[in-house]
Parts: structure tokens; sequence; C-alpha cells
């Protein structure tokens, strides 16, 4: 389970750095529209600071201090800047899981983010269905929004 984790996270994460790439004008990033509320930028600084939250800082001790409120606040950051974070990331929550056994994955997760009880291998599906909705947020962002 550990190894399959690991391998989703990591593809998905590389996908949504493929996806900031992608965008033909970096000021693109960080449009939004009418009816679309959260731009690619803040969605991706939102991810990043999920996973470093949940992952590195509670599972992996990192250390991370998490400003939720910043990840949807901040703007125009540089598309370098946000690529190094999605990469420092990838790292992040592998080493993370690597160090994980398959014990600590049937235990309970240390706090109640969903406001249930659950082990920790549910709580990282969860956080990887989490990341792979807006990931797809992100890539429709980006096609309708990403014009010249």
């Amino acid at each position: 389970m550990i190894q399959s984790l690991q391998s989703l996270f990591a593809r998905d994460l590389n996908k949504l750095k493929t996806e900031i790439e992608s965008y033909q004008n970096q000021e693109n990033i960080w449009k939004t529209d009418n009816n679309i509320s959260n731009s690619a930028g803040n969605l991706s600084l939102h991810l990043v600071g999920n996973l470093n939250h949940y992952i590195g800082a509670t599972l992996g001790n990192s250390g991370y201090i998490r400003n939720r409120d910043l990840e949807f606040s901040l703007k125009n950051i540089p598309r370098t800047e946000l690529i190094q974070q999605i990469e420092r990331t990838i790292k992040t929550v592998d080493l993370t899981l690597e160090n994980l056994s398959a014990e600590e994955l049937q235990k309970a997760y240390p706090s109640e983010p969903l406001g249930y009880a659950m082990t920790t291998e549910y709580f990282l599906i969860h956080l990887f269905g989490h990341l792979s909705y807006h990931l797809g947020q992100i890539n429709y962002h980006r096609r309708l929004l990403d014009v010249k």
C-alpha cells in the first residue's frame, strides 16, 4: 500500500507541476472568472500546504507550519517558485511515506480533520482524492482561462 501511495502522489504532483508549466501566459495562473473563484495558483498553494501539513508535518515531523489563509490570498507568485514548492512537496511526501510502516497505516490518524476518527491509511487515500480533485480543476482552469 505504501508503494502504491508513493507512486500515486508522485504521479499527480508531477502532473500538477506539468499543468503549471503548461500555462502559456504566467499571469493566467492567477486569473479567476465569474464562476471560477479560485485561481490555479491558489489551488496549487492549497495542495502544497495541505500535503505538507497533513503528511509532512503530522506524519513526518517536518516542522512545516501551515497558513491556510495565505494559500487562498497570496497572488502572483512566480511560476518558478510554485514549481519549486511542488517539487519540495513531492520529496516530502515520498520521504514521509517511505518511513511509514504497514502497521502505522492501520493506526488512528493523529487528529480528526474530517470530524471523525480514521486510520492513517484512510486519510492518506482521502488526501490523494483531494489532490486529484483539485488537479482536475486546475486542468480545466488552464484550458478555459489561459488565453492570449
